[in-house]
């Protein structure tokens, strides 16, 4: 069953690292934020990109060993990666980016706007969501590292507030 040689796991091992990293980059160059919310066009991209780069994890190695020294290595690294972050703030803020403030005290700021690629009816749609009438009437609204935006509201009289389920459209989304 397992017939795989030491130094051909190693080389897997290597391989599977390599390869992490490689699409850790890739997602935080190309904008993590868009795997929040998947679309149609993120799942196949994703599925291609698993199939693209099995091979380069295992070599020619098929076998049901080097696929689960190969899977096991990527559950490690996430593991030792989670950790870091858990433990660095600054690593987190490397590989997942920061927040981004959008309005403060009623006024937009359309520079984070353009940077983060939201259009300002996609803001206040997600106003709205939040149960708060427009912009003006938002205190704080922050783009957060996972791609949603947490408002925070003006006391205003019979405002609901409630937890939207939707996160920004996952073409806006670009990470910082």
């Amino acid at each position: 069953m397992f017939t795989t040689s030491f130094s051909s796991l190693l080389e897997i091992i290597i391989r599977s690292v390599a390869v992490y990293l490689f699409i850790l980059i890739a997602i935080r160059m190309f904008g993590k934020k868009e795997l929040s919310q998947l679309s149609t066009s993120d799942l196949v991209l994703i599925l291609l990109i698993s199939n693209a780069v099995q091979n380069a994890m295992v070599g020619s190695d098929s076998s049901l060993g080097g696929g689960m020294i190969a899977a096991l290595t990527l559950f490690v690294i996430n593991y030792f990666f989670k950790l870091l972050m858990f433990k660095n703030q600054k690593v987190t803020a490397l590989i997942e980016g920061n927040h981004v403030m959008l309005v403060y005290k009623g006024v937009v700021n359309k520079e984070s706007l353009l940077r983060e690629k939201i259009t300002e009816d996609e803001l206040e749609a997600v106003v709205r969501e939040h149960g708060v009438i427009g912009t003006s009437d938002v205190e704080l609204a922050i783009l957060e590292r996972d791609g949603n935006i947490s408002i925070v509201s003006k006391n205003l009289p019979g405002q609901t507030f409630h937890k939207p389920r939707r996160k920004l459209h996952p073409k806006h989304q670009k990470s910082n």
